[in-house]
């Protein structure tokens, strides 16, 4: 189906014709398919009609030289004309427009704005990128003139010319190196302005990045402490059916409030998400809320002695210190044959040492994790400039030690 528009857009970019180009080109396959490489039709028209109208002006207060005839305007016309390809063609365009420029003059016809027409196409081949050839260009049209100027006027129109001064060689040598010049500074600003855009980007990208990764930190340490607590509960309720509902029973309990926790838990993280910009409803989780993962860990068999005086954090730092606990107690459910494990917390200057000790052994048990806690735990202790280590203990079982700040920089 044909493209709608409005009347008054069919010439915006030239006739409804120009996008197949002229009949020697391949066809409508052949067309240029983006609104960067469309033709400038207005720009060229109203730059033809200046330059046609202005040199016939020029030409009243130039009597001594060539009157304007029809081949002067035909040459001014297909100068100007260029002007359609110099986004796509920028080189050629340079060139031929120079050149042309340089056959009007030394047929001795008036200067006028045709000079603008150089200009014009010099400027768009420096933007594009072809920097030395629209300065070749700009030399071909000084040097052509200076010898046409300073020595075959004798044998060019008009009759009767006399050799030019060094002062009119030195006024459009002048204008060569201002046309330069200008081009070299709209190239510069131009560049200046597509790095900018490409940092901005490229910041936005990172930060939407950054809060990816933070939220799949959030949902994976919301989601793998409650169900390593519902998947050793079901075991457990499994193999009592039978033999103690009652303990089934409480199993099942557990499996209830651990999955309502983390549906809660996971609806907030994805509140925040759709509202953006918007504060959660609830505060996020600390420290305050451990004997909740005590609790939760010995209803999966796991008993957890907490050691130290825990001190006041800030936000950022009480909600880490919180999910480094909470996943280590969930990789000693889910990896460790102990069934019991110390929390433990101690202050080293301005920084909280947080460590998790288990006894081990390793069960290999995986529970279905995809082994990207510590990885996640390591990540929330650098963004806050802290540390972790964590690995086998010397004497048997596992230890997690976590090094934060326990107070807020001063420029924060």
């Amino acid at each position: 189906m044909e493209e709608q528009r409005a009347p008054g857009q069919w010439w915006r970019y030239g006739p409804p014709w120009s996008r197949y180009g002229p009949p020697w080109r391949g066809g409508p396959d052949e067309a240029e398919p983006q609104h960067g490489n469309r033709r400038p039709w207005r720009s060229t028209a109203l730059l033809t009609a200046f330059v046609l109208i202005g040199s016939n002006f020029a030409a009243h207060d130039q009597p001594h030289r060539v009157p304007l005839d029809p081949y002067a305007r035909v040459l001014l016309l297909i100068t100007s004309l260029l002007l359609l390809w110099r986004h796509r063609y920028p080189v050629p365009v340079a060139f031929g427009t120079a050149t042309l420029t340089l056959g009007y003059l030394a047929a001795g016809y008036p200067y006028g704005p045709v000079f603008l027409v150089v200009a014009v196409a010099c400027y768009s081949a420096v933007v594009a990128g072809h920097r030395r050839a629209a300065w070749a260009s700009m030399g071909l049209l000084w040097t052509g003139h200076a010898l046409v100027a300073l020595w075959l006027y004798r044998w060019l129109p008009p009759a009767g010319d006399t050799r030019a001064g060094l002062t009119q060689e030195i006024v459009i040598a002048t204008w060569v190196l201002a046309i330069v010049a200008l081009s070299e500074l709209a190239r510069v600003r131009r560049e200046q302005w597509a790095r900018e855009r490409a940092d901005r980007a490229q910041a936005a990208r990172r930060r939407a990045d950054e809060e990816r990764l933070r939220i799949a930190r959030e949902l994976h340490d919301v989601l793998a402490h409650s169900i390593s607590v519902i998947n050793v509960q079901a075991g457990m309720g499994l193999a009592l059916l039978d033999s103690d509902p009652e303990q089934a029973r409480a199993a099942l309990t557990t499996i209830k409030a651990a999955s309502k926790e983390a549906l809660g838990e996971v609806r907030q993280v994805l509140d925040t998400l759709r509202a953006s910009g918007a504060a959660p409803r609830t505060p996020a989780p600390g420290l305050d809320r451990l004997p909740e993962l005590v609790e939760q860990a010995a209803a999966a068999g796991l008993t957890v002695e907490v050691e130290g005086e825990q001190p006041p954090l800030p936000p950022g730092a009480d909600l880490a210190a919180f999910r480094i606990v909470q996943e280590a107690l969930t990789n000693v459910v889910r990896h460790s044959g102990s069934r019991h494990a110390r929390v433990v917390f101690a202050h080293d200057g301005d920084a909280l040492r947080l460590r998790i000790d288990d006894d081990g052994p390793a069960t290999g048990a995986d529970a279905g994790g995809s082994g990207n806690g510590l990885a996640g735990m390591r990540e929330r202790a650098a963004a806050l400039g802290g540390t972790i280590e964590a690995g086998p203990r010397p004497d048997g079982g596992f230890r997690v030690l976590a090094v934060l700040p326990s107070r807020l920089k001063e420029d924060q």
